[in-house]
């Protein structure tokens, strides 16, 4: 286990690579005994530092959901992270690409809570009952390490990308809002423009097969840190496309049929 020390140093650099927008060498490097459990360590104690620096909590993230992003990250479970106030990008806005060191947009379902949500034994009837609403969404995600180290040629693995709040830089929601029941969610689908060309397609049950299970995994998950969701709080349930790069004087137009569409511009 990484000590307190070490663990504070893994959030500073993350932190420090985020406000200069300059990437840092993975963390496991100087780290290569680190596990999971560290790994999530630093992330808590780089959103503890959010949070004493004024920034709240409106949500969590899963990620690694499909069964080849597992494989790829060599791990066989998802991965979460936490959203923040400050990550929350309305629809229709312009970011400036400069502003991150290697944005990408996934597309995704956001579940908005009206109830509290916890335990180890929470099943998919209980997400739905505790879920307000349900609407398209996508997660901008900017790892603050490199992809592929420029010196030794090595990848950075997941516990590199968990102990950086798992590569999340923000959140997009629009379209329609939907009740919980009112559809087959698995069904839902995505077109995903990136200026006027096609990029990705999907459809919602690349999630675990159903978009309710990304987020009965996270409560089961988070329980076994003592931490519940909460009512108002915005859960994204995983990616069902790719990511897909993002540049200086890009368009997107994310159309999810009946449900509306999303668009983000960068500059």
């Amino acid at each position: 286990m990484l000590n307190p020390t070490e663990i504070a140093d893994v959030a500073a650099r993350h932190e420090t690579a985020r406000l200069n927008r300059v990437s840092i060498r993975r963390v496991t490097l100087d780290h290569p005994d680190m596990n999971l459990a560290d790994a999530y360590a630093c992330q808590k104690a780089w959103v503890d530092h959010q949070i004493a620096e004024g920034a709240r909590v409106i949500g969590h993230k899963i990620g690694l959901t499909s069964r080849a992003m597992q494989m790829s990250m060599r791990i066989n479970e998802p991965d979460f992270g936490t959203l923040l106030d400050y990550m929350h990008v309305p629809n229709g806005a312009t970011l400036i690409a400069a502003d991150y060191l290697d944005p990408k947009l996934e597309v995704e379902l956001a579940f908005v809570l009206s109830a509290s949500l916890g335990g180890e034994d929470v099943t998919a009837d209980d997400v739905l009952d505790a879920t307000d609403y349900i609407t398209p969404a996508l997660e901008l995600i900017d790892a603050r390490s490199y992809r592929v180290d420029p010196i030794d040629k090595i990848s950075r693995g997941v516990f590199d990308t968990v102990s950086d709040n798992a590569a999340n830089a923000g959140i997009v929601t629009g379209g329609d809002r939907i009740s919980p029941r009112s559809r087959d969610l698995r069904w839902v689908s995505a077109i995903a423009k990136r200026n006027g060309s096609v990029e990705e397609t999907g459809v919602a049950a690349a999630v675990l097969d159903d978009p309710v299970l990304g987020i009965v995994w996270l409560t089961r998950r988070l329980a076994g840190f003592g931490i519940e969701l909460s009512a108002g709080e915005i859960i994204l349930c995983g990616s069902f496309t790719r990511p897909i790069d993002c540049r200086a004087g890009d368009h997107f137009d994310v159309d999810y049929g009946d449900l509306g569409r999303i668009t983000l511009d960068f500059e």
